[in-house]
C-alpha cells in the first residue's frame, strides 16, 4: 500500500499518540477477556507480494499461506464480486481457525460513495461474502480520499442500513474527519453506537489517521511500513500498547501488516507475531521465511 508514503522516513516521529479520551472511557466499561482473540495477516497471499515466503515448488499459495498465518486483509474482493464458486474454493483451502476479512468492493465506497445506487451492490456483496461462512472476519470499509464530512448523511444512513450479522470496520481518509473536534467527535460516537470498528492506520505520511480512537472491543489497524529499520521499533511500541489495551478489556485484535517486500526482507508480521507471543504470552504460529532475520 502505496497510501501515505514519504521519501524519508527517518524524519517522522513516529511515536504511538496517547489513547484518545473516548478509548479510555470505552475501555473502562469492557471487562478483561483471556485469551485475546488476535489475528495477524499479511494484504496479499500472492507469491509477487510476498517475497522469500513460499518454499520453492509450492503451487497453491492460498493454502501454505494459510498454514503460516490465521487471517488476511483480502483486497481482491475490493475491485470485483466473486462468484460462490470462489469463495468456496478460498473457503476449502484454510484451516478452521482461519479468518477472511474482506475489503468491501469499491462500486459501494468509491464509484457510487454511499449513495442510493450502492446500496443494491451492497446486497450482492454482502450475499457473495456469506460463503466464507463462519471463515468471516471483520468487513472493511475502506472511503475514497476526497470523501470528506460533507457526505455525513450518506455516513449515517450506511452504518444504520449495515446489517449487524456481519461485523463492520470503517476507514475514512480525508483530513477533515479528524482536524475537527466536533467531526470527528460525531462520527467516533455513530460507530461506537452501532460497535462499528474505527480502523487505526498507521501510514507514515498521514499521521492524523492515526487517532488511538476505539469505538467497540476490537481494535483494527492497518500497519503501513516504511521500509526502513524504524519498523521494527514501531512494532514494538504497538505491542505495547496493545497489551496495555488487553489488560484494559480489548477482547479482539486484527493486524494487517502492509509491507513493500524486497528479496532479503524478513516479514515483519513474523516478527509481529514473535514479539506478541513473547508480550503477551501467546501461542501463536510464527511464519517462517526464507530471509534472514533482522
Amino acid at each position: 500500500m502505496k497510501f501515505g508514503k514519504v521519501e524519508h522516513p527517518e524524519l517522522i516521529d513516529f511515536t504511538l499518540p496517547p489513547d484518545h479520551s473516548g478509548t479510555t472511557v470505552l475501555l473502562e466499561h469492557l471487562k478483561p477477556q483471556d485469551p485475546l482473540i488476535i489475528h495477524v495477516g499479511a494484504a496479499k497471499w500472492s507469491r509477487q507480494a510476498l517475497k522469500n515466503f513460499y518454499p520453492k515448488g509450492t503451487r497453491e499459495e492460498l493454502v501454505y499461506y494459510a498454514s503460516q498465518f490465521n487471517s488476511i486483509e483480502l483486497n481482491a474482493t475490493f475491485y470485483r464480486i466473486f462468484p460462490s464458486e470462489q469463495y468456496d474454493t478460498w473457503y476449502r483451502s484454510v484451516p478452521d481457525n482461519f479468518r477472511f476479512f474482506p475489503k468491501v468492493v469499491q462500486n459501494v465506497s468509491h464509484l457510487r460513495r454511499l449513495n442510493d445506487m450502492a446500496y443494491p451492490v451492497l446486497e450482492n456483496f454482502l450475499l457473495a461474502t456469506a460463503g466464507f461462512q463462519d471463515k468471516l472476519g471483520t468487513l472493511f470499509l475502506q472511503m475514497h480520499p476526497n470523501f470528506s464530512p460533507k457526505n455525513w448523511d450518506r455516513v449515517v444512513r450506511f452504518v444504520e442500513y449495515w446489517p449487524k450479522e456481519f461485523p463492520l470496520a470503517l476507514e475514512f481518509r480525508h483530513s477533515d474527519w479528524y482536524k475537527d473536534v466536533k467531526v470527528s467527535g460525531e462520527l467516533f460516537h455513530l460507530l461506537a453506537a452501532h460497535r462499528v470498528a474505527n480502523i487505526l492506520t498507521d501510514t507514515p505520511g498521514r499521521r492524523d489517521m492515526l487517532h488511538m480512537r476505539l469505538t467497540n472491543d476490537e481494535a483494527f489497524i492497518r500497519f503501513v511500513a516504511a521500509n526502513h529499520s524504524c519498523d521494527y521499533d514501531r512494532i514494538d511500541d504497538w505491542v505495547a500498547r496493545i497489551r496495555l489495551w488487553h489488560k484494559q478489556g480489548l477482547r479482539k485484535v486484527n493486524f494487517f501488516v502492509h509491507q513493500q517486500m524486497t528479496s532479503d526482507d524478513p516479514l515483519l508480521a513474523s516478527y509481529l507475531i514473535d514479539k506478541l507471543n513473547k508480550g503477551l504470552g501467546l501461542h501463536l504460529h510464527v511464519p517462517k521465511t526464507l530471509a534472514k532475520s533482522k
